[in-house]
């Protein structure tokens, strides 16, 4: 730990929020999460999504999974990707659009992110 005047700083607390923070800080990345809030896709999915090399997209969800903010499922010869904690990425979402416009800057993020997806029921979950 770091020690300043009156205050302690937490070497590995400081690391793992700039692990995190370092996922939202790259666009490509962010586009991916924006991609995954609307549910899951392979990597190929979003190759063909974003008009990426499938190198680059590997990369950033690679980076996403190991930050922990994106699992994978496996499906045969596919991985499906998904976003791991969803509803806390809304809140965090929801922070940063205050903390934008409070500092002169409107910026909305996909709606995926912003509104909780709505369940729709199936014709058996109706009767």
């Amino acid at each position: 730990m770091i020690q300043e005047e009156g205050a302690t700083l937490d070497e590995v607390a400081t690391v793992a929020y700039a692990h995190l923070f370092q996922a939202f800080a790259e666009p490509t990345r962010l586009a991916i999460v924006q991609h995954l809030a609307s549910g899951e896709h392979r990597v190929r999915d979003l190759v063909e999504h974003m008009g990426l090399a499938q190198s680059t997209v590997s990369k950033h969800v690679g980076f996403l999974v190991e930050c922990g903010l994106a699992t994978m499922r496996p499906e045969g010869r596919s991985t499906w990707y998904s976003l791991a904690q969803s509803e806390l990425l809304r809140t965090l979402i929801a922070a940063a659009e205050r903390l934008l416009d409070a500092t002169g800057t409107q910026a909305l993020l996909c709606t995926h992110l912003r509104l909780p997806h709505t369940h729709h029921a199936t014709d058996t979950e109706k009767k």
